[in-house]
């Protein structure tokens, strides 16, 4: 799978089967869209083609209020390699030009000239341009390339969609939440410094870098981080810290348990397995210690239940 930045016709690519989407957490829906895709290009002699923007069009129009982000654009790039069958990622700028552009001209300078589309597969509420004022009618009616959409797709009787994980994953149903993706939920980062409370109350923890303005869960969770030590067990706290800190920045800490090693510039995948709690504010540190006492017990005996049904 190639990836591709800025205006493709500097590539020289050929003409491709093309789908267009956001494929925020890359879930069951994107996953069937992109089969469909692979045997209609396969079909015709064509490359696979996936159009997709950065940021997420709802952050740049909701700066103030955005919505949880699912996967950064590099754990995203990541789970679509690893269904391999798309060829060609294109990953465009979404900016204030980019928001500006009209329907026709979308069509003519991104699809056609740019993208030299044959073939467009498109969800069945797709809709694009300026004010999104273009449609699957104007699409299908553009004689350079054959337009179809996509039928729902359903996962345990439900429309998978990203806005369907994010509210799972708001109400702590992690189970719910991998119904839909198809895996575990998880967010990949590199493990950043941070201000060194927990070791100094003997629970050091991995800070991991968070590059979004707002994660899609938040709490307390029975985690398991991949590193390069291996699968590690542990809990993790994913909001505000509001005992703490009083920023408005969003933090991953990760207790690992039986591990002491720096990890500092390494990239944690941490998967999150069952939620413990919501975020509170505790009075004291003395507080705040106790919880998290009683959350590391509560995250090993889960850890060590889930063992055992795997032996």
């Amino acid at each position: 799978m190639q990836v591709f930045f800025g205006d493709p016709r500097r590539y020289q690519l050929p003409a491709c089967a093309l789908t267009i989407g956001n494929f925020d957490g890359v879930h069951l829906g994107h996953q069937k869209m992109l089969q469909r895709l692979r045997l209609e290009a396969d079909a015709r002699g064509l490359p696979t083609a996936l159009l997709t923007f950065e940021p997420h069009p709802r952050e740049f129009f909701a700066r103030d209020n955005p919505p949880g982000r699912l996967s950064t654009l590099r754990d995203k790039l990541a789970f679509l390699q690893r269904l391999g069958l798309v060829d060609y990622v294109f990953v465009y700028r979404f900016n204030r030009g980019f928001a500006g552009m009209s329907a026709s001209d979308f069509i003519d300078k991104v699809l056609v000239l740019g993208l030299q589309t044959k073939y467009l597969l498109i969800g069945d509420d797709f809709q694009f341009g300026a004010k999104r004022q273009g449609h699957f009618e104007m699409l299908s009616s553009c004689p350079h390339f054959v337009t179809e959409a996509m039928p729902t797709v359903l996962a345990m009787g439900e429309r998978a969609s990203s806005t369907l994980v994010r509210e799972r994953l708001a109400a702590g149903d992690l189970s719910g939440a991998e119904s839909l993706l198809g895996r575990e939920y998880q967010i990949s980062g590199r493990v950043v410094h941070g201000k060194k409370l927990g070791r100094t109350i003997g629970f050091p923890t991995a800070n991991i870098h968070l590059p979004h303005l707002r994660p899609a869960l938040q709490g307390v969770f029975v985690v398991q981080a991949e590193t390069a030590d291996g699968v590690l067990g542990g809990v993790a706290s994913l909001g505000l810290n509001p005992t703490v800190s009083d920023t408005p920045d969003y933090k991953l800490e990760v207790h690992l348990f039986d591990f002491a090693g720096d990890l500092y510039g390494q990239r944690l995948t941490v998967r999150f397995l069952k939620k413990l709690r919501d975020e509170a504010r505790y009075d004291d540190l003395s507080a705040l210690i106790a919880q998290i006492e009683k959350d590391a017990g509560s995250a090993k005996t889960y850890l060590t239940s889930l063992q055992r049904e795997q032996a």
